[in-house]
Protein backbone atom coordinates (compact mmCIF):
# COMPACT_ATOMS: atom_id res chain seq x y z
CA UNK A 1 0.00 0.00 0.00
CA UNK A 2 1.22 3.47 -0.86
CA UNK A 3 -0.89 6.51 0.05
CA UNK A 4 -0.23 9.81 -1.72
CA UNK A 5 -1.54 12.91 0.07
CA UNK A 6 -1.39 15.81 -2.37
CA UNK A 7 0.38 18.95 -1.13
CA UNK A 8 -0.80 22.06 -2.95
CA UNK A 9 -0.48 24.36 0.05
CA UNK A 10 -4.07 23.86 1.13
CA UNK A 11 -4.92 21.47 3.91
CA UNK A 12 -3.94 20.21 7.33
CA UNK A 13 -1.25 17.96 5.88
CA UNK A 14 0.58 17.06 9.08
CA UNK A 15 -2.56 15.92 10.88
CA UNK A 16 -3.83 14.08 7.81
CA UNK A 17 -0.52 12.27 7.30
CA UNK A 18 -0.36 11.22 10.96
CA UNK A 19 -3.92 9.87 10.84
CA UNK A 20 -3.19 7.83 7.71
CA UNK A 21 0.10 6.57 9.14
CA UNK A 22 -1.71 5.37 12.24
CA UNK A 23 -4.43 3.68 10.18
CA UNK A 24 -1.78 1.90 8.09
CA UNK A 25 0.08 0.78 11.24
CA UNK A 26 -3.08 -0.35 13.03
CA UNK A 27 -4.12 -2.32 9.97
CA UNK A 28 -1.01 -4.47 10.20
CA UNK A 29 -0.27 -4.12 6.50
CA UNK A 30 3.02 -2.91 5.04
CA UNK A 31 2.59 0.53 3.57
CA UNK A 32 3.82 4.07 3.27
CA UNK A 33 2.18 7.47 3.46
CA UNK A 34 3.72 10.26 1.39
CA UNK A 35 2.83 13.96 1.34
CA UNK A 36 3.82 15.02 -2.15
CA UNK A 37 3.91 17.78 -4.73
CA UNK A 38 5.34 15.37 -7.33
CA UNK A 39 2.80 14.28 -9.98
CA UNK A 40 4.89 11.15 -10.60
CA UNK A 41 4.16 10.00 -7.05
CA UNK A 42 0.51 9.51 -8.00
CA UNK A 43 1.49 6.86 -10.54
CA UNK A 44 3.20 4.86 -7.78
CA UNK A 45 0.35 5.32 -5.29
CA UNK A 46 -2.36 2.79 -4.54
CA UNK A 47 -4.58 5.39 -2.82
CA UNK A 48 -4.82 9.14 -3.46
CA UNK A 49 -5.98 11.75 -0.94
CA UNK A 50 -6.78 15.40 -1.71
CA UNK A 51 -7.25 17.57 1.39
CA UNK A 52 -8.36 21.18 1.19
CA UNK A 53 -9.19 24.17 3.37
CA UNK A 54 -10.22 27.69 2.47
CA UNK A 55 -12.06 28.99 -0.59
CA UNK A 56 -13.01 26.75 -3.52
CA UNK A 57 -11.40 29.00 -6.14
CA UNK A 58 -8.16 29.33 -4.16
CA UNK A 59 -7.88 25.57 -3.79
CA UNK A 60 -8.57 25.01 -7.49
CA UNK A 61 -5.94 27.56 -8.53
CA UNK A 62 -3.48 26.21 -5.97
CA UNK A 63 -3.79 22.74 -7.45
CA UNK A 64 -3.37 24.12 -10.97
CA UNK A 65 -0.17 25.88 -9.87
CA UNK A 66 1.54 22.55 -9.15
CA UNK A 67 2.91 21.72 -12.57
CA UNK A 68 1.37 18.54 -13.97
CA UNK A 69 -0.59 17.65 -10.83
CA UNK A 70 -4.12 18.24 -12.16
CA UNK A 71 -3.44 16.09 -15.22
CA UNK A 72 -1.82 13.36 -13.12
CA UNK A 73 -4.76 13.40 -10.73
CA UNK A 74 -7.25 12.97 -13.56
CA UNK A 75 -5.19 10.19 -15.17
CA UNK A 76 -4.69 8.18 -11.99
CA UNK A 77 -8.12 8.68 -10.44
CA UNK A 78 -10.44 8.73 -13.44
CA UNK A 79 -8.25 6.98 -15.98
CA UNK A 80 -6.84 4.20 -13.79
CA UNK A 81 -9.59 4.07 -11.18
CA UNK A 82 -7.45 4.34 -8.07
CA UNK A 83 -9.32 4.84 -4.78
CA UNK A 84 -9.64 8.57 -4.14
CA UNK A 85 -10.60 10.47 -0.98
CA UNK A 86 -11.34 14.20 -1.01
CA UNK A 87 -11.42 15.93 2.36
CA UNK A 88 -13.39 19.15 2.98
CA UNK A 89 -12.68 21.41 -0.03
CA UNK A 90 -10.90 18.43 -1.57
CA UNK A 91 -14.32 16.78 -1.64
CA UNK A 92 -16.01 19.92 -2.96
CA UNK A 93 -13.60 20.13 -5.90
CA UNK A 94 -15.22 16.97 -7.31
CA UNK A 95 -18.36 19.03 -8.00
CA UNK A 96 -19.28 20.68 -11.28
CA UNK A 97 -19.16 24.22 -9.90
CA UNK A 98 -18.16 26.14 -6.81
CA UNK A 99 -20.37 29.19 -6.23
CA UNK A 100 -18.09 30.94 -3.73
CA UNK A 101 -17.23 34.54 -4.68
CA UNK A 102 -18.28 33.91 -8.26
CA UNK A 103 -18.41 30.69 -10.27
CA UNK A 104 -15.42 28.37 -10.44
CA UNK A 105 -15.47 25.16 -12.44
CA UNK A 106 -14.73 22.00 -10.46
CA UNK A 107 -13.54 18.61 -11.67
CA UNK A 108 -17.07 17.55 -12.63
CA UNK A 109 -16.50 14.03 -11.31
CA UNK A 110 -19.68 14.11 -9.23
CA UNK A 111 -22.21 16.49 -10.83
CA UNK A 112 -23.54 19.14 -8.48
CA UNK A 113 -22.84 22.57 -7.02
CA UNK A 114 -21.06 23.89 -3.94
CA UNK A 115 -23.02 26.79 -2.46
CA UNK A 116 -23.24 28.77 0.77
CA UNK A 117 -24.88 27.05 3.72
CA UNK A 118 -28.29 28.53 4.49
CA UNK A 119 -29.71 26.96 7.67
CA UNK A 120 -33.40 27.48 8.32
CA UNK A 121 -32.57 28.66 11.85
CA UNK A 122 -30.83 31.99 11.23
CA UNK A 123 -29.52 31.98 14.79
CA UNK A 124 -27.12 29.20 13.84
CA UNK A 125 -23.62 30.42 13.15
CA UNK A 126 -21.75 30.14 9.89
CA UNK A 127 -19.30 28.48 9.53
CA UNK A 128 -20.80 25.19 10.63
CA UNK A 129 -18.07 24.33 13.11
CA UNK A 130 -17.78 21.49 15.59
CA UNK A 131 -19.15 18.00 16.07
CA UNK A 132 -22.28 16.76 14.34
CA UNK A 133 -24.03 13.41 14.01
CA UNK A 134 -23.91 11.44 10.76
CA UNK A 135 -27.21 10.32 9.25
CA UNK A 136 -26.99 7.37 6.85
CA UNK A 137 -28.41 3.96 6.08
CA UNK A 138 -26.37 1.09 7.55
CA UNK A 139 -24.57 -0.88 4.87
CA UNK A 140 -24.70 1.98 2.36
CA UNK A 141 -20.99 1.73 1.48
CA UNK A 142 -17.86 -0.18 2.61
CA UNK A 143 -16.24 3.03 3.89
CA UNK A 144 -18.97 3.12 6.56
CA UNK A 145 -18.33 -0.38 7.93
CA UNK A 146 -18.25 -0.39 11.73
CA UNK A 147 -19.55 3.18 11.96
CA UNK A 148 -23.03 3.60 13.41
CA UNK A 149 -25.64 6.18 12.43
CA UNK A 150 -25.37 9.01 14.92
CA UNK A 151 -21.57 8.82 15.10
CA UNK A 152 -20.06 12.27 15.49
CA UNK A 153 -17.46 13.83 13.18
CA UNK A 154 -15.81 17.24 13.13
CA UNK A 155 -16.79 19.97 10.65
CA UNK A 156 -15.47 23.44 9.74
CA UNK A 157 -17.10 24.88 6.62
CA UNK A 158 -19.33 27.65 5.27
CA UNK A 159 -20.19 26.07 1.91
CA UNK A 160 -21.78 22.72 1.17
CA UNK A 161 -21.86 20.27 -1.72
CA UNK A 162 -25.27 19.42 -3.20
CA UNK A 163 -24.85 16.53 -5.69
CA UNK A 164 -27.42 16.28 -8.47
CA UNK A 165 -27.99 12.55 -7.88
CA UNK A 166 -29.31 11.37 -4.53
CA UNK A 167 -27.35 8.15 -5.01
CA UNK A 168 -24.08 10.10 -4.73
CA UNK A 169 -24.86 11.17 -1.14
CA UNK A 170 -23.71 8.58 1.39
CA UNK A 171 -24.37 10.56 4.58
CA UNK A 172 -25.73 13.87 5.79
CA UNK A 173 -25.85 15.86 9.00
CA UNK A 174 -28.56 18.19 10.21
CA UNK A 175 -27.78 21.88 10.62
CA UNK A 176 -31.30 23.29 10.57
CA UNK A 177 -31.58 21.47 7.27
CA UNK A 178 -29.68 18.68 5.55
CA UNK A 179 -25.98 19.15 4.84
CA UNK A 180 -23.98 16.66 2.77
CA UNK A 181 -21.35 14.95 4.92
CA UNK A 182 -20.06 12.16 2.65
CA UNK A 183 -20.29 11.59 -1.09
CA UNK A 184 -19.38 8.52 -3.10
CA UNK A 185 -19.42 7.30 -6.67
CA UNK A 186 -17.40 4.51 -8.32
CA UNK A 187 -13.82 4.85 -6.98
CA UNK A 188 -14.50 8.27 -5.44
CA UNK A 189 -15.39 9.18 -1.87
CA UNK A 190 -15.33 12.53 -0.14
CA UNK A 191 -15.97 13.87 3.34
CA UNK A 192 -17.07 17.36 4.28
CA UNK A 193 -15.87 16.61 7.80
CA UNK A 194 -12.21 16.18 8.72
CA UNK A 195 -11.53 12.50 9.44
CA UNK A 196 -8.09 13.41 10.80
CA UNK A 197 -9.82 15.49 13.49
CA UNK A 198 -12.68 13.07 14.14
CA UNK A 199 -10.88 10.79 16.57
CA UNK A 200 -12.03 7.15 16.67
CA UNK A 201 -14.70 7.54 13.99
CA UNK A 202 -12.31 9.33 11.67
CA UNK A 203 -9.63 6.67 12.07
CA UNK A 204 -12.17 3.94 11.36
CA UNK A 205 -13.30 5.77 8.24
CA UNK A 206 -9.69 6.10 7.02
CA UNK A 207 -9.03 2.42 7.73
CA UNK A 208 -12.15 1.47 5.78
CA UNK A 209 -11.02 3.63 2.87
CA UNK A 210 -7.63 1.91 2.81
CA UNK A 211 -9.29 -1.54 2.78
CA UNK A 212 -11.83 -0.58 0.14
CA UNK A 213 -11.52 -2.15 -3.33
CA UNK A 214 -13.81 -0.21 -5.70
Amino acid sequence: MRVAIIDYESGNLRSAAKAFERAVADGGRPGAVEVTRDPAALAAATHIVLPGVGAFADCKSGLAAVDGMADALTEQVRGRGKPFLGICVGMQLMASWGREHGDTEGFGWIPGDVAALDPADKALKIPHMGWNALEFEPGIHPVMDGISPGAHTYFVHSYGFAPEAESDVLARVDYAGPVTAIVGRENLVGTQFHPEKSQRVGLRFIANFLRWSP
